[in-house]
């Protein structure tokens, strides 16, 4: 089973938010795992179009019926609105946070409630929440994380 990593972000982001969100999709894809999202845009699509770049593989997990981005591989178009956010955190192993507003903020609450580990670039300050220095580090330690979950197993160890 291939290790599914969460990136969370804001729909419209800063321009060097959109950057590190490539890198970070690019360095999971190059990690082997699987990269999901809410499928929107801003940080969830340019995450998406740094994984599709590497020959990742991506996950939408959209809030409506429509309006996912272009560099999904999968959409689940769940109805759910806001609440989507909690099925996004708990298909991830990890997750990485890449700037964010109210809707980062709610699933990284969901995910320190449930124990998921969480890095983050620039994000809220929240206990929990590990602060990391580039994309690199951020989506590397999601993906070591995810590995010694048990949840899931990284190709580095098969």
């Amino acid at each position: 089973m291939r290790a599914q990593i969460g990136v969370i972000g804001a729909g419209d982001c800063a321009p060097e938010e959109h950057r590190a969100a490539e890198d970070v999709g690019r360095t999971i894809a190059k990690g082997g795992a699987i990269l999901c999202c809410g499928g929107l845009s801003g940080v969830m699509e340019a995450a998406c179009k740094g994984a599709k770049e590497a020959g990742g593989i991506t996950v939408g997990i959209i809030p409506g019926t429509g309006g996912e981005n272009r560099y999904l591989d999968v959409v689940i178009r769940t109805g759910l609105s806001h609440a989507r956010n909690v099925v996004l955190v708990q298909s991830a192993d990890a997750l990485v946070a890449v700037g964010g507003a109210y809707g980062t903020l709610s699933e990284i609450a969901v995910a320190m409630k449930i124990g998921k580990k969480v890095f983050g670039l620039s994000t809220w300050e929240v206990p929990g929440v590990v602060a990391c220095s580039s994309p690199e580090e951020a989506a590397n330690a999601a993906l070591d994380a995810a590995s010694r979950s048990g949840g899931c197993h990284s190709p580095r160890e098969r």
